[in-house]
């Protein structure tokens, strides 16, 4: 299944139609498998790639780095330093002239605002690695995984996202579930819900595909009968350390621990988190936290997050390949 999508940006999945992400998602599973095989032909020779990161990433730029490069694509990474986007140059200048080298920019950084700028004045595709608001090659990803795991249709997904809803990762796992058709539980208390206006349109995406859409602060409730359970660091990058023990005291009882697994119900059920993740102290961040609070793990327990249940390795694994099938679809 091939999805065309040439020229276009991928800046979040309100973007996109749910046959679109669809063609997407087939046009991954089709490249993964042609890697293991080894006849993963290549679709990007002699495309250059500019990956601007105004906030690093492990996995973000592996994947788009190891991607391209399977694809036979060359890329030239810019971090905060590397690139003068509104200090020496506007974004509309720097899109403009980065046009002009290469046949593609990522964006990753604080401001939705920022990528869609981007866009507007580039005369490439440009890609969202990551915003404030949006993370819709995760949510591809997660999507992807979610599948491949349960082996089930799209519209038999169950999955529950327990902790911090307001920020990228929980907008875009909402609108990305309600466009495929799942069953989609926000779990997380009243101050860190989706906005209204979000779940007015997931229920709206959702009332064309199918898609159930719960918001909740009832856990047990929330988690009931799922395939899988998401969650994500409580504390947001750029978010100041003054805000852990406020955070720790109002997601304490949405920690995914092996008792909030066995609420679901399911023995098969799943545990998804896009990592980085604070489930030891073996990072100097969580050991900083511990420092302040206390506290040994914070939004996912390690018997949690080390155990069978955890499917964490292949989620990362699968950024490098829905992304991949994000740049053969619009450069391809």
């Amino acid at each position: 299944m091939f999805t065309d999508l040439r020229g276009r940006h991928f800046l979040k999945e309100l973007d996109f139609t749910r046959a679109e992400w669809q063609g997407l998602l087939g046009l991954a599973a089709e490249l993964k498998r042609a890697r293991a095989e080894g006849t993963e032909v290549r679709r990007l020779e002699g495309k250059v790639l500019a990956l601007i990161f105004e906030k690093p990433s492990t996995r973000t730029r592996s994947s788009f780095e190891v991607a391209a490069y399977h694809q036979g694509a060359k890329v030239s990474y810019f971090d905060e330093t590397g690139a003068h986007m509104g200090h020496k140059e506007s974004l509309a200048d720097t899109a403009r002239v980065l046009s002009r080298f290469y046949d593609g920019i990522e964006y990753r950084g604080s401001k939705q605002s920022t990528v869609e700028e981007l866009a507007r004045y580039a005369s490439v595709p440009v890609w969202n690695g990551l915003t404030d608001d949006w993370h819709p090659t995760q949510s591809l990803c997660d999507v992807f995984t979610m599948r491949e795991s349960s082996g089930l249709d799209d519209r038999d997904i169950s999955f529950a996202f327990v902790g911090d809803c307001r920020f990228n990762q929980g907008n875009s796992l909402l609108i990305a579930g309600a466009m495929m058709g799942m069953d989609v539980r926000m779990v997380a208390p009243p101050s860190l819900q989706p906005s209204a206006e979000l779940v007015a349109k997931a229920r709206e995406v959702g009332a064309t595909s199918g898609a159930r859409v719960t918001v909740t602060d009832d856990v047990t409730a929330g988690v009931a009968g799922v395939d899988f359970v998401h969650t994500d660091i409580w504390v947001s990058m750029g978010e100041p350390k003054d805000v852990w023990a406020e955070r720790v005291a109002l997601l304490s009882d949405y920690q995914v621990t092996t008792e909030l697994l066995e609420r679901t119900g399911n023995p098969d059920v799943k545990f998804m988190h896009c990592l980085p993740s604070y489930h030891d102290l073996t990072t100097t961040v969580a050991q900083d936290i511990h420092a302040l609070i206390g506290r040994e793990a914070f939004e996912v327990t390690d018997e949690v997050f080390e155990s069978e249940a955890s499917i964490v390795f292949d989620q990362a694994e699968n950024r490098m390949h829905t992304i991949k099938a994000i740049l053969v679809a619009t450069l391809g």
